[in-house]
């Protein structure tokens, strides 16, 4: 699983004994008392979904240096995905990876299999396609684990409102759930968000960002030796109902970014997009989108989007406000080399503030904030601000595919939700997204799907 980043320090590049449920409530409302609070105790981790993603983020857990943890259970669809995961894991942690061939699941349930080695206070990893993020939380939420979810964790309204529902379910049990917007633990960007709010730059006044590589996340015909659900979970990108598509899975983290250096969530989108160069690809995704976020204070967010080779790319979030401008984002989410400007240009010569490097790893920094927090039973919960990203990410895919302005109100309240049924998936049943009668899945038509993004 590639996020388009061509960044090394990336964890999606990594790849290259048990016990039972001691007690649960059965009541949401009842909270669960920590049980690793003396910052001493064996915390052990079940990782589900084993591709890059979690494949890294269940490293990042193991590096962390607050006490022991120990990977003890691992879930996937995939046999052969877990395989490479569990050898790259353990050629690197060694001892710290104890999953003997009996806490290797697979299959749809296998979620359930992998959590249930785990007692209450533990953590769980959910790295798979997010369309399944709100059907494994739910199972975490029941067990009393501790969680991190990769991001998105929504790619519609409906299960939006879900995410939320479980939220506050999660907040009520005392569970420590960290998402994966590492962004928000970057010490550059700490910084550079205190100085903003300092008003270094004064009021900002417009902020822009760019997510712009070559072509990316296609799809051609299943191959006759693949279910059709089996193909699209593993090409997730290439499907919006698995992954929200290349708008959400690959742009969140610098709309989030954006918003958090403003202090505030946009209220609608105004967007444009189209599929020009896809050639024969069967996605879903366009391979160009250009996005006009608007807060509630009138300020504007540019986010403009390209997935097309042989263009200009650029990887980049910026601030500019009354007194001066700021780099958000440089050329990857790590570092973010964080620099401040007296003027617009963005000029050495008008730098006026750069964070020292280099810097703390923010993929390593939010595991530690996370276990810190569940070893020191500290309040750590950020499902309903991931939720929230997700959506507003949402937004402005939706408003390029429909052709329609789109307020928050208009995708949290939608009634399309991509894949009601994933709860049942199996892997030789009924895939989400059907092909038509040419063959092909449908793929968004703006100005005539107005309600629909596909």
């Amino acid at each position: 699983m590639n996020d388009g980043s061509s960044s090394p320090s990336t964890r999606r590049e990594f790849i290259k004994n048990t016990g039972r449920l001691a007690a649960v409530s059965a009541l949401a409302g009842v909270a669960l008392p920590s049980v690793h609070a003396a910052g001493s105790d064996l915390i052990q981790v079940a990782l589900v979904g084993c591709g890059g993603r979690g494949t890294g983020a269940a490293s990042d857990a193991l590096s962390t240096k607050s006490g022991p943890l120990k990977l003890v259970a691992m879930a996937d669809v995939f046999e052969d995905r877990l395989a490479s995961s569990y050898e790259g894991l353990k050629n690197k942690h060694a001892d710290q990876v104890d999953v003997p061939e009996e806490r290797k699941f697979i299959g749809f349930d296998a979620y359930r299999k992998a959590m249930d080695c785990l007692k209450t206070g533990d953590v769980v990893i959910f790295a798979t396609p997010p369309a399944f993020r709100w059907v494994h939380f739910t199972y975490a939420i029941e067990k009393g684990l501790n969680v991190f979810m990769e991001k998105p964790v929504t790619v519609d309204g409906p299960t939006t409102r879900k995410m939320f529902e479980l939220a506050e379910q999660s907040e009520k049990k005392n569970m420590k759930v960290g998402v994966g917007l590492m962004i928000r633990h970057c010490k550059a960007r700490q910084e550079l968000h205190r100085r903003i709010d300092a008003g270094e730059i004064g009021d900002i006044t417009l902020l822009r960002a760019y997510r712009m590589a070559g072509k990316s996340a296609t799809a051609g015909r299943c191959p006759s030796d693949q279910s059709e659900v089996a193909y699209q979970i593993r090409r997730f990108h290439s499907f919006l109902w698995a992954s929200g598509g290349i708008f959400s899975d690959y742009n969140i983290h610098q709309i989030d970014e954006c918003c958090w250096m403003k202090n505030a969530w946009p209220v609608r989108a105004h967007a444009t997009g189209g599929r020009h160069y896809r050639g024969d690809s069967l996605d879903q995704n366009f391979d160009n989108y250009s996005v006009e976020y608007t807060y509630p204070d009138g300020t504007k967010l540019f986010f403009i989007g390209r997935a097309e080779t042989g263009c200009h790319d650029e990887f980049a979030s910026y601030a500019h406000g009354t007194k001066g401008s700021a780099i958000i984002s440089t050329a990857a989410h790590s570092p973010g080399k964080c620099r401040i400007f007296k003027g617009h240009n963005i000029t050495r010569a008008d730098m006026t503030w750069a964070f020292p490097q280099p810097e703390p790893s923010p993929y390593q920094m939010e595991w530690d904030d996370l276990i810190q927090a569940i070893r020191e039973d500290k309040p750590y919960n950020e499902v309903k601000r991931g939720a929230t990203a997700s959506l507003v990410t949402s937004m402005g895919r939706m408003a390029a595919h429909t052709g329609q302005i789109v307020t928050y109100e208009d995708i949290l309240n939608s009634d399309h939700e991509f894949a009601p049924e994933v709860a049942k998936l199996t892997m030789n049943g009924p895939a989400p997204l059907q092909l038509d009668a040419d063959g092909k899945y449908p793929v968004p038509e703006p100005g005539i799907k107005k309600q629909r993004e596909f």
